[in-house]
């Protein structure tokens, strides 16, 4: 009887879901009506300046937050605590900085109104601990500032690469790190195995990217700059503002650098007999012939060759002294105008000569008689008359 009872009240039950659920779908869509805040007139983004009559009463529990600091900060936080203790004090934030533990911590007061200054306060002192100077990490108690401390040091095992890529991300003169906060409109500081940057919350996302690309060896700062100042332009355009940006933006292919080869060892022919054993000092002794000489005899050679090596030695040494009082052999140089002098005399009197020469020929031209050649030509010689 009790398990029909529990039937019928299972049966009841559904048949109660299934009308509420109908009574449900009658009335489907009666909450979608206008809301008084429904209004594009109304910035849903904008962050308003707290008013401390919203909360009168103030905070009913102490919040406090503390973080270590290095020691190499210790002496720089010691002189500017009276400026961050001035500006918290303004909200109504207590802080404490112990020398003996290195650490620094805040906490909520009576007078604290905002419930979110303390985390504010917070991101303060990480900030200080983080090496970014005071008077910038203060400002990040305004509401439109906020912070972000990237973790860089666990992305890349080998230390030598992980230092390589962390100066592409500062740049030559810190130009790239430059640029990259004109771009994102924060202030980034690259310190050890963290990046902290404060900012607007687009310009920390972009800033976050940037920096896990570069340090991930994805994509060069310089690359990632470029398509910032093309999206920069491109927000100006209201024309483009719900088209998509792919095909303006560069696209950067990357290219592989050659490696250099690992040499790989030969394989050596497989033998079943092992390498022939090395000769030991006494079988070298025994070949010489050394090992049957006298012990004077070994140690007079012992010392001998000693000797030898000493005198090398001390060659060797007071060639590299000498070395140092040699004097540099002096480059000659040679007279130019000299030879040039002496070249012209030459060409000169060979000149001279050649035109001595033909006046002589013209001359000689000039005395010839052609009568006297012909008479001259005409008479035989005596050699032929004796023949006759």
């Amino acid at each position: 009887m009790e398990i029909a009872d529990r039937i019928t009240e299972k049966n009841d039950s559904n048949d109660g879901g299934e009308t509420e659920e109908r009574s449900r779908t009658k009335h489907k869509g009666k909450h979608k009506k206008d809301k008084p805040w429904d209004n594009e007139s109304i910035d849903h983004w904008k962050v308003e300046k707290f008013d401390p009559s919203w909360n009168e009463s103030g905070m009913l529990e102490v919040s406090s937050f503390s973080t270590l600091f290095p020691q190499y900060r210790e002496k720089y936080l010691q002189e500017c605590w009276p400026i961050v203790k001035g500006a918290l004090k303004e909200h109504g934030i207590a802080c404490d900085l112990n020398l003996i533990e290195g650490s620094m911590s805040v906490s909520t007061t009576r007078k604290t109104k905002d419930p979110y200054i303390i985390i504010k306060a917070r991101d303060l002192i990480k900030l200080l601990s983080r090496s970014v100077p005071a008077p910038q990490a203060i400002k990040i108690l305004n509401d439109e500032i906020h912070c972000d401390i990237i973790k860089i040091g666990n992305l890349v095992r080998n230390k030598e690469r992980f230092v390589k890529r962390r100066q592409h991300l500062v740049g030559p003169n810190s130009s790239t790190l430059k640029a990259l906060e004109i771009l994102t409109e924060c202030y980034i500081l690259v310190q050890g195995n963290t990046v902290a940057a404060m900012g607007s919350f687009r310009g920390l996302k972009q800033v976050r990217k940037v920096v896990e690309e570069c340090i991930l060896n994805k994509m060069h700062p310089v690359y990632n700059i470029k398509i910032l100042m093309m999206k920069k332009q491109l927000e100006k355009n209201p024309a483009l503002a719900n088209e998509n940006w792919d095909r303006f933006l560069p696209k950067f292919k990357k290219k592989n650098v050659k490696q250099k080869k690992v040499k790989t060892k030969e394989k050596k022919i497989y033998t079943p007999f092992p390498p022939p054993q090395p000769p030991s000092k006494i079988d070298m002794q025994l070949e010489s012939g050394e090992y049957f000489l006298a012990d004077k005899k070994k140690q007079a050679k012992k010392w001998q060759e000693k000797q030898e090596k000493q005198a090398e030695k001390t060659a060797e040494n007071k060639r590299k002294r000498e070395e140092a009082f040699v004097p540099p052999e002096e480059p000659v140089r040679q007279d130019s105008r000299a030879t040039d002098d002496k070249n012209d005399v030459a060409a000169i009197t060979l000149s001279l000569k050649e035109k001595a020469k033909e006046q002589r020929r013209q001359k000689s031209a000039e005395k010839i008689d052609a009568e006297a050649y012909i008479a001259a030509s005409a008479k035989p010689s005596a050699k032929k008359k004796s023949k006759h």
